[in-house]
């Protein structure tokens, strides 16, 4: 793109009509693709809509341009950097680390029970954190959040199967299942 700034995806958050976000899921970045679209996990292998609706976070597998629909659900889509890349591998260190401030203000505005960060590696990097694990990150608060960590639902991830990444992400809907009861 010849240094030339993409415009960014704007976040997906509750109106003042939805309810208090139960998850906010975060990417890293938006690819050239999502963008070009208007739309989040846009590109066709992606897997992240399959995924949520697998896991049980939505009633049906709703289609990128349906996102709209996942405030009303409780839920919310950011990212930790804006500037779109072809992979997430591409952002700097001080890129990744940069986008934290941001996202600790976005989790406190929106009052998010849970900011769930697809990809261990730039989350380990955001955060400092070289050995963080999925799950659960015990002791880490974005605002008043809980944090989680799941596996990015990226085509490019092909370590992960959609039964796998379904299993994983459905660790955190129960987590926030039994935290409101």
């Amino acid at each position: 793109m010849d240094g030339e700034a993409l415009p960014s995806l704007p976040d997906l958050l509750p109106g003042p009509t939805d309810p208090p976000l139960s998850v906010l899921f975060c990417g890293v970045n938006a690819p050239a693709l999502t963008l070009s679209t208007g739309q989040h996990f846009a590109q066709p292998s992606n897997r992240f809509w399959p995924t949520l609706h697998g896991a049980g976070f939505t009633p049906r597998l709703l289609a990128p341009s349906e996102a709209g629909e996942l405030p009303r659900l409780g839920y919310g889509i950011t990212k930790l950097v804006d500037r779109s890349t072809a992979r997430a591998d591409e952002l700097s260190h001080a890129e990744l680390r940069g986008g934290v401030p941001r996202l600790i203000d976005l989790a406190g505005r929106t009052h998010a029970s849970w900011v769930a960060f697809l990809g261990i590696g730039a989350f380990r990097v955001a955060f400092g954190l070289p050995r963080a694990g999925f799950g659960p990150q015990e002791g880490l608060r974005l605002a008043e959040a809980h944090v989680w960590v799941l596996p990015n639902p990226s085509g490019l991830n092909r370590r992960w199967s959609l039964p796998a990444l379904i299993a994983e992400y459905r660790t955190l809907l129960e987590a926030t299942i039994s935290e409101n009861r």
